[in-house]
């Protein structure tokens, strides 16, 4: 194409890549579907700006999921305090021609107000119970739609995946290697940040070491054996140039003899004072090849040395290699973790419950939802393990003694009320994980847990039900 085409166009303008996109206010704002802009302004036409009531949740696990590990709620608080519309978005609205004119003052001097409560980062929740819920006036609340389920979608199912991860290599050190995957930058920022909430270690992407202050880790790629004339001077290259602890990718050619020309580079590097503290296998049987590698570590009287394995993993190759008691150290997972490859999409929804303090729901076939402003209550068992949950009315109190609720007040007044750290965030996820029942850790199926609504709950569905229904001139298909 031409420079004076599109192509030219971009790039006299400039392109902006990761972070700095959803960073810039007017992207923020723009980062939404057109029908929620049709309908604020149909909303602000008609006057209609009381405060409303809109629920997060997920009305259906993926296949072989029990729980869902929440993430990106921090992700959604630095989106609501930057919602803005600036110049070049108003104008841009306004050559679509799809904007009532009168509509764009309003947005030029709209600003998020509202409350959000929500489960903090790290916690598990199960289906039907709100993640988030926001009140605010009814169009500011519209229009944050999409915007909030971007932020924990994706997230969400990556902290799940990488929890499982965890579970399925107990005690070994898991690094996450999906960037270069990712369907983005910051994709690939999200997938570092939810896996090290869920408990890895470390990453091999800088942008979210620098970012989060997640610990880096990487060693070298196959193109870096294959530059030299041999493995083993390869080796030798990298351990003389890398600062620290070198780890040596073996299985370029052959992976036991590998395994050899390492132990001959691990002495020569001994002698001069640099030690080999790792190799990595990326391919083959992992489980057969690391039992034989360890032998000639050990044999060589390198026992110190860790093995790394890599390579297409994920929680049910994790699960398999703990079962065959693989001789592995740590473990890099990319690609299947950062894609959520085996449950890439959560049945997600953001809808209204409440408007003017009127119950509001819908009824449609596997899809009705819950109204009003909602808590979680939880119960805990003489184990300190979760028995049971319970969805009710924000305005009723505890179901008993000892119950705790999920959902707290993250942002009150369009301002944040508080922010942990993501140390502390990792940290209550890993005492999450420690009290959920043993059985939700399976890897396969849907274990039950029980999740049930409150008596006034209960009562008040009930009532706005029948209130539709009538409104409507409903009729029950059981009652047709």
């Amino acid at each position: 194409m031409p420079a004076g085409g599109a192509t030219g166009k971009l790039c006299r303008e400039g392109l902006r890549f990761g972070r700095d996109l959803v960073r810039d206010p007017a992207d923020i704002a723009l980062t939404t579907d057109l029908y929620e802009l049709t309908m604020g302004a149909s909303y602000a036409a008609l006057g209609m700006r009381e405060r409303a009531v809109f629920s997060l949740f997920i009305r259906r696990l993926p296949p072989n999921r029990s729980f869902l590990v929440v993430a990106g709620i921090e992700e959604v608080l630095d989106r609501l305090v930057s919602f803005r519309f600036n110049d070049a978005a108003l104008a841009y609205l306004r050559a679509t021609g799809q904007i009532r004119d009168d509509f764009l003052p309003v947005l030029a001097d709209l600003r998020f107000t509202g409350d959000v409560w929500a489960v903090p980062e790290g916690r598990v929740v199960f289906a039907d119970e709100p993640i988030l819920e926001v009140e605010a006036p009814l169009i500011e609340a519209q229009l944050v739609e999409t915007l909030i389920i971007n932020a924990i979608h994706f997230p969400t199912l990556v902290a799940t995946k990488a929890a499982r991860c965890v579970v399925a290599a107990p005690g070994k050190t898991l690094i996450d290697f999906g960037l270069r995957r990712t369907p983005s930058i910051d994709a690939g920022l999200a997938v570092a940040r939810a896996s090290y909430i869920a408990g890895f270690a470390a990453t091999s992407n800088l942008l979210a070491g620098k970012t989060y202050g997640i610990p880096v880790a990487g060693t070298v790629a196959h193109s870096f054996i294959q530059a030299f004339p041999s493995e083993i001077e390869a080796f030798r290259a990298f351990g003389e140039t890398f600062p620290g602890g070198v780890t040596l990718l073996i299985d370029t050619y052959d992976t036991l003899q590998g395994a050899r020309h390492a132990v001959t580079v691990a002495r020569e590097l001994a002698a001069r004072g640099k030690r080999v503290v790792a190799v990595r296998i990326d391919s083959g049987d992992l489980a057969e090849l690391s039992r034989a590698v360890r032998a000639i570590l050990d044999e060589a009287g390198l026992r110190e040395v860790r093995i790394v394995a890599s390579g297409g993993l994920d929680e049910y190759e994790l699960a398999a290699l703990t079962r065959a008691s693989a001789p592995i150290d740590a473990y890099g997972v990319g690609t299947r973790l950062g894609m959520s490859a085996d449950a890439p999409v959560l049945d997600m929804a953001y809808k209204l419950v409440e408007y003017q303090g009127v119950p509001r729901l819908k009824l449609s076939t596997g899809k009705q939802t819950l109204v009003g402003a909602k808590q979680v209550w939880r119960r805990r068992g003489e184990d300190g393990r979760f028995t049971e949950d319970v969805i009710a009315t924000r305005d009723e109190p505890a179901p008993g003694a000892g119950w705790e609720p999920l959902l707290e007040p993250v942002l009150v007044g369009g301002e944040v009320r508080h922010r942990p750290s993501l140390a502390a965030i990792r940290a209550r996820h890993q005492e999450e994980m420690a009290a959920l029942p043993v059985r939700l850790l399976a890897l396969e199926g849907q274990q039950p847990y029980p999740v049930r609504l409150s008596e006034r709950l209960t009562a008040r569905q009930r009532q706005a039900i029948d209130e539709a229904r009538r409104r409507e001139g409903v009729v029950e298909r059981s009652r047709a």
